[in-house]
């Protein structure tokens, strides 16, 4: 799945040679070469490269031929890295414009005082309520506060199936730009002009709000500070010279310090972030930073909550269970008329299964309803008569009938032992002092999630299931969910105890929800991604958002990040290992010479030291062109460890950079000294 542009699309819009080549040398602009030190030298080196093939020319000096050509092959340096960070800009643009022109056609019926009036999407604020009918596009994001409806949100994620969007569920959020299908649905706005998703998409796709990492700031200093120490070297280069009686050009040094300084990360490294977000937006997630892209490839904990994330979170009542000595009937009716009342997907299971089962239920007029509260844990009905009957968790009804002066039954503990033990839910039943019996609630495991959870085990990520459900429950889910561990009868306070647990242990921490009692949690943890289809305190709290609503999509947000990682170390530790080998490639040609100890050190037997310098900056400025498609794609990421993929990547990237100058500048060296 995609974004509204498609991979077809994006291939469509695949810039055309002359606008890239445009791009190129507009981003030529000292204010935009300001912001990449490394290329920032290039550029003064080529101008003065420039500059004293200018004089040479004038004055009719010999070495105006190597001058120009070192010139002209720095600017391509240049050309090149700018180059990569326009196409890798591009390929996310081609989303932005078909998410403008949706965005700028939208229409809100917005409810007044006095009825309603038809405007433009962009007047909308926080606050507003917007009615919307089937066959219109939701005018912005929200949040559903009366009805129910079937959308179609292919034009966010991708995905053509429609979705069910309820109020008073955690499934309540939508998205600006989606379609209503079916219905008809009261919204109310949750964010102000220009703050919504799809305004967010564009911005990131556009690179407007796309700021440097900690450690992409950390490695750009790096950089600065080896370029800085191999300036210091090539200045105490030229005593040198003069000492051996060798003379050294101002292009020849330019040239020596442009082949030093780590140019191809240098060039590269914009391109890796800008792509590395792009590559995360193809994979329906909308981060809010290059940051949350970062954290996700180092995250060491994931706390998953259970429903909606590892199940599918639409429980379905399957039995009635009634305790020895009760009428089955009378739980059936109970359990039904207290659910009649409750909004949420498995009340309304309740009274299905209860209908089904021969129940005729007649509405109550005389009792109140108790709402379900995260700190009671019950809902129920109270009669004017003082009656008080009560649905919820197994320990908490159990200790209401026990407050009551009532007695437990001697089989109930064993029935919600063997409905936990299947994998589904108990749900306690009461009427006053009496426990009548269980009510079991089916949670599906979502497919495939078991496969993703170990692959997450073998990138070193602890997976942490944590649920209201019993022990044993929440023991029977996650032994088929695959988890690491489980955490049950978890209140929100105790979901956020856990992330600050993990995070004072120095472990960075990712946790998954979609509803509103996640906020504070995802608000907490290190990488908050929330569900698309959840809240909007939900995705408001997190820095990742998945489009798809899918829990597994965090395997492909640490891929990810993993890989934007990998990837900019991996070229890092080529660049470095390039410019160790080219240093004991060119400086021993240039003094051999006037040194004759220092020949046996030139192991290639260059022609000579202008065709050694020449050949060494024309390597020096392809090999950028030849790692775009690395920096774009990115390093291939394997299920392993880190220390195992860090390995790998030395043992390719390092050695491969370290011996690939010296038959490259050779084969180079031999068609300029062919040529001269």
């Amino acid at each position: 799945m995609t974004l509204l542009a498609s991979d077809t699309a994006a291939r469509r819009a695949r810039p055309a040679p002359l606008w890239l080549m445009g791009e190129a040398l507009r981003r030529l602009d000292p204010r935009s070469l300001a912001r990449n030190p490394v290329m920032a030298v290039v550029a003064i080196g080529t101008l003065v490269c420039a500059l004293y093939t200018a004089l040479t020319f004038v004055r009719g000096e010999s070495g105006t031929g190597f001058a120009l050509a070192v010139s002209l092959i720095l600017l391509a340096t240049l050309l090149f890295a700018n180059a990569a960070e326009a196409l890798a800009e591009s390929r996310g643009k081609a989303h932005a414009g078909a998410l403008r022109a949706t965005r700028g056609e939208l229409q809100a019926r917005r409810l007044t005082q006095s009825g309603e009036e038809m405007v433009a999407a962009e007047r909308l604020r926080r606050g507003d309520r917007v009615r919307v009918v089937a066959g219109e596009l939701i005018p912005a994001d929200g949040e559903i506060v009366d009805g129910a409806g079937s959308i179609n949100e292919s034009a966010v994620t991708g995905e053509s199936a429609p979705v069910l969007r309820e109020a008073g569920t955690d499934n309540s959020g939508v998205s600006a730009g989606t379609k209503l299908l079916s219905d008809e649905l009261v919204i109310e706005v949750s964010v102000d002009p220009g703050e919504s998703l799809l305004d967010r998409m564009i911005a990131l796709v556009e690179g407007a709000s796309r700021q440097k990492t900690p450690s992409e700031l950390a490695l750009s200093v790096l950089l600065s500070t080896l370029t800085l120490i191999f300036l210091i070297v090539v200045v105490t280069l030229v005593p040198l010279a003069q000492f051996v009686g060798i003379s050294t050009s101002p292009v020849m040094l330019v040239a020596l310090l442009v082949c030093l300084i780590p140019t191809t990360i240098g060039g590269l490294l914009p391109a890796i972030g800008i792509a590395g977000m792009e590559r995360a937006m193809r994979a329906n997630l909308v981060a809010k930073s290059g940051k949350a892209v970062e954290i996700a490839g180092s995250i060491d904990t994931l706390l998953l909550d259970k429903t909606g994330t590892i199940t599918l979170g639409d429980r379905r009542a399957t039995e009635f269970a009634a305790c020895h000595g009760v009428d089955p009937a009378r739980l059936r009716e109970v359990a039904a008329l207290c659910s009649l009342e409750d909004p949420t997907p498995e009340g309304r299971s309740i009274v299905v299964l209860a209908r089904a089962q021969g129940a005729a239920l007649v509405p109550v007029e005389d009792a109140d309803v108790v709402p379900f509260s995260a700190a009671s844990r019950v809902s129920g009905l109270d009669f004017a008569d003082g009656r008080r009957w009560r649905k919820g968790a197994p320990n908490a009804i159990a200790r209401r009938v026990q407050e009551a002066g009532g007695r437990l039954p001697a089989d109930y503990e064993a029935l919600v032992e063997r409905i936990s033990r299947h994998g589904a839910t108990p749900l306690a039943v009461a009427e006053g002092a009496r426990l009548l019996g269980v009510i079991a609630l089916a949670d599906v495991i979502k497919p495939g999630i078991a496969e993703r959870f170990a692959q997450l085990r073998q990138m070193g990520v602890k997976t942490l299931m944590i649920t209201g459900d019993n022990p044993i429950t929440a023991a029977a889910i996650a032994a088929e969910a695959g988890v690491d561990d489980y955490v049950a009868e978890a209140t929100p306070e105790r979901k956020l105890a856990l992330i600050r647990e993990e995070q004072a242990a120095g472990r960075l921490v990712a946790m998954m929800g979609d509803g509103t009692n996640d906020a504070p949690a995802l608000a907490q943890a290190d990488l908050g991604l929330a569900m698309n289809s959840g809240t909007q305190a939900a995705r408001e709290a997190a820095n990742m958002v998945d489009l798809d609503s899918d829990p597994g999509k965090l395997l492909s947000a640490v891929e990810i990040g993993k890989q934007l990682l990998i990837t900019r170390g991996a070229l890092t530790t080529f660049s470095l290992a390039n410019d160790v080998a080219k240093y004991f490639v060119i400086l021993p040609a240039i003094f051999a010479a006037s040194a004759p100890a220092l020949g046996s050190l030139d192991v290639l037997d260059l022609h000579s030291p202008q065709s050694a310098v020449l050949a060494a900056v024309i390597f020096n400025a392809l090999v950028i062109p030849a790692l775009i498609p690395f920096a774009l794609r990115g390093v291939r990421v394997h299920a392993a460890s880190a220390s195992a993929m860090l390995r790998r990547n030395l043992l390719i990237y390092g050695v491969g950079g370290l011996l690939l100058p010296f038959p490259a500048i050779k084969l180079i060296d031999l068609a300029l000294g062919a040529l001269m």
